[in-house]
């Protein structure tokens, strides 16, 4: 069993469960949280025994909000993000749910002391904004997607950096994913697969509602600029539902969720979408899908689930049911991590072929049992958190994990209950 040793960047606020964000960056570690009184806090530290130092950087005043941009309430949706750029400068965004655009960078490389508010990055679009994601393209530039507009009616925009100017410009002159001003696209940010193809899944929603969720999507670009269905089909742009590629037809109350759809990729290379959607009886099954390349889908049922998670309405909801991206591990089988509220955890191997379970083995964390139990006292309620620290060129890593307790999500909504602040810690393996 792996030794983990722990450090201790600050407080946070336990109070309401949103996610934070922990950055390696060469020989330097930056984190990103909220403290225990919602104030948005940034630490950074020399890798791999240095101290933490920390700021608090000022953000403007939203009048809708009542309360500053670097000020928290209790949204779920509100998590935080960092991304540093090829030169070193830190770019930071976060704290938004169809508000104006939150965005922090730093005057100088590596520096967090010198992170101010930036007020826009184009200066169009950027009043409802919710879901900012940094990535990086395959040329190495910096990249940031988001939003603009609401659940059941939003559109996907896409922005890109440069560094010389410090000025973003769109990406693509049009938004990638257009609701049609009747919907929105929930689409995962695009994974560049072994082929050299960004593949990217999604579905739409009619409203703000959960249960409303419909009609699985797909699409993939070598640049992603250009894109096109699993066939090869040029897609003009943006990508409506009409015109977009159905990998799942399934309507409204059919079971789709946002927070339940990935890509993974095959022995092969070939892209293997997992979700989760009702079967006939009505129950809870995760499926995956797999494209023939003439416009074809492969799909299978992977679980035999007996059970119904049967979610509705509008705010943040708590994953019941997690599916991992399907993973290639040699002779010709996947592999699926899967966690349930009803049946616990195990990992599925797969046949790749025909993409059907053929055994079913007991899933086991990297991370200590120990590590996941509360032992804070924060609150009786509280749960753990824990999330993998991120390379600043998004590669995977292995050693270091962001920990912290606090009260399960919980609609976006204040609990009715106290609770201490939680200790911040940053887990790493020996």
């Amino acid at each position: 069993m792996p030794f983990l040793t722990s450090v201790t960047p600050g407080k946070a606020c336990a109070d309401f469960t949103v996610l934070f964000c922990l950055m390696n960056h060469g020989n330097q570690q930056f984190a990103a949280w909220y403290d225990e009184n919602h104030r948005l806090t940034v630490g950074n530290r020399a890798l791999p025994d240095g101290n933490w130092t920390q700021f608090q950087p000022e953000g403007f005043w939203i009048d809708e909000r009542k309360r500053p941009a670097h000020i928290t309430d209790f949204d779920s949706h509100n998590y935080l993000t960092i991304a540093i750029d090829s030169a070193g400068f830190i770019h930071l965004a976060g704290n938004m749910h169809v508000d104006p655009l939150i965005y922090f960078r730093s005057e100088k490389p590596l520096d967090i002391t010198s992170l101010r508010c930036v007020p826009h990055m184009v200066g169009d679009r950027e009043n409802r904004t919710t879901y900012p994601v940094f990535f990086k393209d395959n040329q190495g530039r910096l990249l940031f997607r988001y939003r603009d507009g609401c659940s059941g009616n939003g559109d996907d925009i896409y922005n890109v950096y440069q560094p010389q100017t410090q000025q973003w410009t769109r990406l693509l002159d049009t938004p990638l994913l257009n609701g049609e001003g009747a919907r929105n696209g929930y689409a995962r940010q695009p994974v560049q697969g072994p082929d050299n193809y960004w593949h990217m899944v999604w579905m739409w929603r009619e409203s703000p509602h959960c249960e409303t969720n419909n009609n699985l999507s797909y699409a993939r670009s070598r640049d992603l600029i250009h894109w096109e269905k699993s066939d090869g089909t040029p897609l003009a742009l943006p990508i409506s539902r009409c015109s977009g590629e159905i990998v799942d037809n399934a309507d409204v109350g059919d079971g789709l969720i946002n927070m339940v759809q990935e890509v993974g990729f095959d022995n092969q290379g070939r892209a293997v979408l997992i979700f989760h959607r009702y079967d006939a009886a009505g129950h809870s099954q995760a499926w995956l899908a797999r494209p023939d390349g003439k416009g074809h889908w492969q799909k299978e049922q992977l679980s035999q689930w007996t059970f119904r998670w049967d979610f509705s309405g509008g705010g943040s909801i708590p994953p019941d049911i997690t599916l991992s991206a399907p993973r290639a591990v040699g002779n010709e089988m996947l592999e699926v991590e899967w966690t349930s509220l009803w049946t616990g955890k195990g990992i599925w191997i797969i046949d790749e072929e025909n993409l059907r379970v053929v055994e079913t083995k007991p899933l086991e964390s990297l991370i200590p049992e120990a590590f996941w139990r509360p032992d804070q006292e924060t609150h009786p309620d509280a749960e753990v958190q824990i999330m993998a620290a991120l390379n600043s060129d998004y590669s995977p890593q292995s050693r270091y994990w962001l920990r912290w307790e606090a009260l399960p999500i919980f609609r976006d909504v204040p609990h009715d209950t106290v609770t201490k602040p939680t200790e911040l810690e940053v887990l790493e393996l020996m």
